[in-house]
């Protein structure tokens, strides 16, 4: 696999002390108690405060973000806490920064929230996330980001595809993934042409990990990966199963959604294309961020050619389900 040529190891000068120096850097004391917590693409700590509850301190991945991008996830997290909804947005100080600067890393503070993953199975639980997001979404509406990028067939497909083939499958693999690939894109570009979406800013990645249940209240978390999104990319993976299935949980969806946005039936035709660009944009991801010391040990499967052939396999099977009518609701 031929390496990036990013700094393949960014984190590396991330140790206790200097965690610790940078929460201090800020005005706070810290009781010296630092826990790494799950994240690959950015490092993130718990951090005990002395005589206070401990905060969460994210410490962004060099050369992803510019500051301006960040700033403006962080300021859409802020006006979605002013319109009463349960995001869990970056701690400001008196001067009202979010962003902070401690040598060579920017990081920002959160207050920890604890919880579990919502039981997508309860049709209660998907009602409920259904009206978060139409609220989400109602904010996300008035108006574009600036900075931040859109989810587009040409990021997220195309580019990815095209790096994966260059940089990382063997050469035996590579003459089917590129011309799976690119005919799985070629019927992307034509649902998307005819289902045209409706760009807002929207979470962006709201999988499961990235909502939490405490006390049957939800919160979202980690709006790293905001941008310009058809709102069906938020609901979208909150599906799983067979058609029927997802028939069901799309229908407590979007009954709930409905009460305060009215959904674009339309793309419901988009379902399987924003499901095809995550695959190939995932893959791609892994495959450039492997010369970061967290990724081999938290994706051992990845890079061989069995996972080449198995992601090969998986496209084809994607490829199938593209051909399928578009998931309709009863």
């Amino acid at each position: 696999m031929t390496t990036a040529t990013t700094d393949p190891h960014p984190f590396s000068q991330l140790s206790p002390d200097l965690i610790v120096e940078a929460v201090e850097s800020t005005g706070r004391l810290s009781d010296l108690r630092v826990l790494a917590l799950n994240s690959y693409e950015n490092r993130v700590y718990q951090v005990g405060i002395e005589g206070e509850t401990p905060l969460i301190a994210k410490f962004y991945r060099p050369q992803r973000w510019s500051d301006e991008q960040i700033l403006e996830e962080h300021s859409f997290s802020q006006e979605l806490v002013a319109a009463e909804l349960p995001v869990v947005a970056p701690l400001a100080d008196a001067d009202g920064r979010t962003l902070f600067r401690y040598q060579q890393f920017r990081f920002a503070l959160f207050p920890r929230h604890g919880g579990h993953a919502p039981e997508l199975g309860d049709p209660d639980t998907l009602l409920s996330l259904g009206r978060l997001l139409a609220r989400m979404h109602s904010i996300g509406e008035l108006r574009p980001f600036e900075f931040r990028p859109t989810l587009d067939v040409d990021s997220f497909g195309t580019r990815s595809y095209q790096w994966v083939a260059e940089h990382a499958i063997p050469a035996s693999l590579r003459p089917a993934y590129v011309t799976l690939a690119e005919d799985i894109l070629a019927l992307v570009r034509e649902r998307f042409a005819a289902t045209p979406p409706r760009y807002l800013r929207g979470h962006g990645d709201c999988h499961m990990g990235n909502i939490l249940n405490r006390n049957d209240q939800f919160w979202f978390v980690d709006l790293d990966d905001s941008r310009m999104i058809p709102a069906m990319q938020d609901l979208w993976m909150m599906l799983s199963g067979a058609s029927q299935e997802q028939t069901v949980q799309l229908s407590e969806l979007l009954e709930g959604y409905n009460e305060f946005r009215d959904f674009d039936f339309a793309e419901l035709n988009l379902i399987e294309p924003l499901r095809a660009l995550r695959l190939l944009h995932f893959a791609a991801w892994l495959a450039q961020r492997w010369e970061d010391p967290a990724f081999p040990g938290g994706f051992p499967w990845f890079g061989s050619e069995r996972y080449w052939a198995d992601h090969i396999l998986e496209l084809r099977e994607q490829f199938a389900a593209l051909q399928e009518p578009p998931l309709r609701l009863f």
